[in-house]
């Protein structure tokens, strides 16, 4: 899963990948239909690569990539975004077993499992992950 180039901004819905950078910021385009391209600047807005970001876990954090693997290799299906708390934390328990419960909202489930119905169809998806960057 090559998912380098792929972020989430503060405050916007969805993801973005990072095409470019300029004066004013890096340039961003969405990944939903519309493919929208817009720029953000880091002094005003927080960005975080998709692999770079972790979920509070019991005892060590867990990567989002390592869950992102379990979902693909159960086959892939995920529960409703829209279902209840309930339904959600325990489908959450199957793909991430050792989450901190106090700490992962249903809203970050909800989160985690969107970005995963938008990326599944991406070819990077597929791809190998570079070597880490050093």
């Amino acid at each position: 899963m090559n998912l380098r180039g792929l972020v989430s901004v503060t405050g916007k819905p969805g993801l973005f990948k990072l095409i470019g950078q300029n004066k004013g910021g890096f340039v961003l385009e969405s990944l939903d239909g519309s493919k929208i391209k817009s720029v953000v600047n880091l002094s005003t807005t927080k960005m975080a690569t998709l692999e770079d970001i972790t979920i509070y876990g019991e005892e060590d954090e867990i990567r989002l990539l390592d869950v992102f693997e379990t979902i693909k290799n159960n086959g892939g299906n995920t529960p409703d975004v829209k279902a209840d708390g309930n339904t959600l934390r325990e489908y959450f328990r199957e793909v991430a077993p050792n989450h901190d419960e106090a700490r992962v909202y249903s809203s970050d489930i909800k989160k985690i499992i969107s970005w995963y119905n938008i990326i599944k169809d991406l070819p990077l998806f597929e791809e190998e992950a570079p070597e880490p960057l050093s």
